[in-house]
């Protein structure tokens, strides 16, 4: 995979794009605005990594001018401007997928690898669901029938990774990374008293649980039950 990298922050581009090379893509980085633009004008890429800060030419302006003249690569914002109106702008502005700083190299590449299999123009879906049960990634709401479920950050966070797998068994090293950030085991229950709390909300009282537990393995979000 070809990815352009457009990062002013040298300690975070330099991560990046060594994190992408050990995976064996092929990466171009540019730390301002203008020179990413020139290199995205002149190079085909299967994805580019921007950030919504930079100098010359900010992120968002670089690809709202990349989508006026015909270029569909898909971008995914790399922001530390991580508000529900930044996101929003940052979508219209032309963005496929938008990722918060601090964030876990793990689900950088796991975002930019859905963005590559999608290919340009299909944006991420903002709307997350499995059976009654919806995420909306914008509004970052849950609703289960149509009624609001009051989540705390984490608890939203941890649906979201779920959902985006549905029907896929998620492992604990998987949700200590995308939800925590944690690279190592605290060796501590955190995992499974969210887990529980979360069931505990979106549940309903009569009906199979939305999170199976897959003894040994993980958690799956059964979406067909």
């Amino acid at each position: 995979m070809k990815i352009l990298v457009v990062e002013d922050d040298k300690p975070t581009a330099d991560f990046i794009v060594e994190g992408f090379e050990r995976e064996g893509h092929n990466v171009d980085l540019a730390r301002d605005g203008l020179d990413g633009m020139m290199l995205a004008c002149g190079g085909e890429y299967d994805v580019m990594v921007v950030d919504r800060m930079l100098p010359r030419l900010d992120g968002l302006n670089m690809v709202k001018t990349l989508r006026s003249q015909g270029n569909q690569t898909p971008v995914i914002f790399l922001s530390a401007l991580g508000s529900l109106e930044d996101r929003v702008t940052g979508f219209e502005g032309g963005a496929d997928d938008y990722l918060t700083k601090p964030f876990a190299f793990i689900e950088l590449s796991a975002r930019v690898n859905a963005l590559a299999r999608r290919g340009p123009g299909v944006p991420e879906a903002t709307v997350l669901s499995a059976r009654d049960l919806r995420l909306d990634r914008l509004k970052r709401i849950v609703t289960r029938s149509g009624e609001v479920v009051a989540l705390q950050p984490t608890e939203f966070k941890l649906l979201e990774v779920l959902l985006e797998r549905a029907d896929q068994v998620v492992t604990k090293t998987m949700l200590l990374e995308l939800v925590w950030d944690f690279h190592f085991d605290p060796k501590t229950s955190v995992v499974e008293t969210h887990i529980s709390r979360l069931r505990s909300k979106i549940d309903p009282p009569d009906e199979p649980g939305y999170i199976r537990t897959v003894r040994g393995a993980g958690y799956v979000v059964d979406t067909n039950l």
